[in-house]
């Protein structure tokens, strides 16, 4: 199989920078549904845009390209060590390339392989079948999803929902649950595969296996088609939305599982992903590797999203150029647009920890740290950004207040919205949380017109401080300096809308 390891790397170049054409309907679904002129359609635009950029530039549609998971079927008598082993540099050869981000990390040590190699990375599935012919299943899961997906073990009592049994009714207020529990952290608008049953490990891999259908298949067990309707239908009326900004659309997907179980336990596991659902798939020669056809793509030509060329400019968006002080940044509210320019660093959990103990190797007293892990190359002396969005700022919550406080930052750009403490802190300090739209890596890039540096590359890529000038970076307020967070607004606006699907339904 000479041609196996080029078939691999064109997976997974592929699945990294072009989404689906089922992925892509549902998408364009939720803009037809969303109100014109509301952040949550704003979001829509730009994630249309930021698709398009990514498909024609073959670069990937966000900075945090996950976990590579495989899930391989192949003939009798094949040689699944030699396939594990090319895929291994395939994979190591498209990080090296900017295609996917270093995101495979010693948990003890904390430090970054470099190259998505490590013990348990990447994560491959072996499974014979009879046919002739090697069926190879690739999604690429973010960081920020994967921490959104949950597992419930029944009976249990569920905040506004009440009791769960162990019953389809119980599974349904599970899963309504997870999705109001992710809110925008997960990039909403966001799919979720669900698996009733197993065992706590094999049903977490049964609920991403559910990932792997089509969108828009139909389950081919009536009651479990029925819930998925159910629950498509009712988690769009939560008024969560897109990015967590309210909205009539909050998820695209719903595919449900179920296995057997052991009489002492009823698991009910959610595999959270979101927006950027980058799952495809090729069918291979056993012979030569290489590919006989796509799965999961159609004989259309891939149509672009965007309805023009960029976001159209209404002028309402408040123009800043950083540094921030004071005045400036009390004056924002909650809802306002902004659009950045000038210097500002980027900062994760690594860097917040570090920090809290420690000076930072520039001046950061009205600046703005946006919570991001970049894709960086360097091409001889010179560092670029190959992708750029947000990542889950709820993370740095343990420190965000004290590091606004000890560094006077100005503005905290990421996604999802943060909690009471760092509230508490943009008030006191005079600062704002900015949100940038999570996912749209390729649009926030061309916003970044210079790298002036880097600092902490020991952290590793993801995790290092870079120094970025921006131009017309676009954000929304969503926390302000005055006490609002319209994060706790939608989370609490939400959970009454969730409370209304307490009592049981027969679907």
């Amino acid at each position: 199989m000479d041609q196996f390891k080029t078939s691999m790397f064109s997976l997974i170049v592929e699945t990294s920078s072009n989404l689906p054409p089922d992925v892509r309907r549902a998408i364009n679904g939720a803009r037809e549904r969303e109100t014109p002129g509301t952040q949550a359609m704003l979001a829509l635009e730009t994630i249309a845009v930021n698709v398009d950029m990514a498909c024609d530039g073959t670069v990937p549609i966000c900075q945090d390209t996950g976990m590579p998971t495989f899930e391989i079927k192949t003939p009798v008598g094949a040689n699944q060590m030699a396939m594990s082993a090319a895929i291994r540099e395939a994979i190591a050869d498209a990080t090296k390339e900017g295609k996917l981000r270093p995101n495979a990390v010693d948990s003890l040590t904390g430090k970054n392989s470099g190259n998505n190699l490590g013990e348990g990375a990447p994560v491959i599935h072996f499974e014979q079948w009879e046919k002739d012919e090697v069926e190879v299943r690739l999604i690429l899961k973010g960081g920020g999803c994967e921490n959104k997906s949950i597992q419930y073990s029944l009976p249990a009592e569920l905040p506004y929902l009440g009791r769960a049994d162990r019953t389809i009714d119980g599974v349904r207020k599970c899963i309504l649950h997870a999705v109001w529990e992710a809110q925008g952290h997960g990039c909403s608008i966001g799919a979720i595969g669900v698996a009733i049953g197993g065992d706590r490990a094999s049903g977490y891999h049964y609920a991403k296996e559910q990932l792997f259908r089509t969108l828009d298949d139909i389950n081919p067990v009536p009651d479990l088609a029925k819930l998925e309707h159910y629950i498509m239908d009712k988690a769009n009326t939560l008024g969560i939305g897109t990015m967590g900004f309210g909205g009539k659309a909050t998820l695209i997907g719903c595919k449900i599982g179920a296995y057997h179980r052991l009489p002492a336990s009823f698991f009910v596991s959610v595999a959270y992903d979101c927006w950027a659902f980058r799952r495809l798939g090729v069918v291979l020669d056993p012979a030569t590797g290489a590919i006989r056809r796509w799965l999961y793509k159609e004989d259309t030509p891939t149509v672009k999203m965007a309805r023009g060329e960029g976001l159209p400019i209404t002028g309402r968006e408040i123009r800043l150029t950083l540094p921030l002080d004071e005045v400036q940044v009390r004056a924002l509210k909650v809802g306002d647009v902004v659009l950045l320019n000038g210097p500002m660093h980027t900062g994760r959990d690594s860097l917040h920890h570090y920090l809290l103990t420690h000076d930072s190797p520039v001046p950061l007293e009205g600046s703005a740290i946006y919570h991001c892990g970049p894709v960086s190359l360097k091409r001889g002396e010179k560092w670029f950004i190959n992708a750029a969005g947000p990542t889950t700022s709820s993370r740095e919550e343990p420190y965000q207040g004290d590091l606004l406080r000890k560094f006077r930052i100005r503005a905290v750009i990421g996604k999802g919205g943060m909690g009471g403490k760092t509230l508490a802190a943009l008030k006191e300090v005079g600062a704002v949380y900015l949100n940038a739209i999570g996912g749209a890596a390729q649009y926030y890039t061309r916003c970044i017109t210079d790298v002036s540096g880097v600092d902490f590359l020991d952290f590793g890529i993801p995790e290092a401080m870079w120094h970025i000038t921006v131009k017309d970076f676009p954000a929304i307020v969503t926390m302000d300096a005055h006490g609002n967070s319209l994060h706790a607004e939608i989370e609490h606006a939400s959970a009454r809308e969730l409370s209304h699907h307490a009592e049981r339904v027969t679907l």
